[in-house]
């Protein structure tokens, strides 16, 4: 099986910047019955994920714009081609510019 996650970044990116909420995900592998599930998820410039649990190891890659990943006291800033550790501790996402991100996880919870 194969995915173009260039052509779904776009087309996610577009039902994010039409959204109230701001945002649009699609899951690309996996799912509530597997362990792996990896998401292209889509923020506008200033949209948010507010903090929240980790269900297990994650990781995200930033696959356009600049994003901020806060948990506590700490924050990191990804752009495209960063790849960012998601803590296990309750975490939060900001998007500094329209950005998409496939966000991966090891489901253990």
């Amino acid at each position: 099986m194969k995915s173009s996650l260039t052509a779904l970044v776009r087309h996610e990116l577009d039902h994010a910047r039409q959204g109230s909420s701001g945002r649009s995900a699609k899951t690309v592998y996996g799912g509530n019955e597997r362990t792996l599930r990896q998401t292209v998820i889509a923020l506008r410039a200033g949209a948010k994920m507010e903090e929240h649990e980790c269900p297990g190891e994650a990781t995200l890659f930033v696959l356009h714009g600049r994003v901020i990943l806060t948990s506590g006291e700490k924050s990191w800033t990804g752009s495209t081609g960063d790849l960012l550790i998601v803590p296990e501790d309750r975490h939060a996402l900001e998007a500094v510019e329209d950005s998409a991100i496939l966000f991966t996880v090891a489901k253990i919870r």
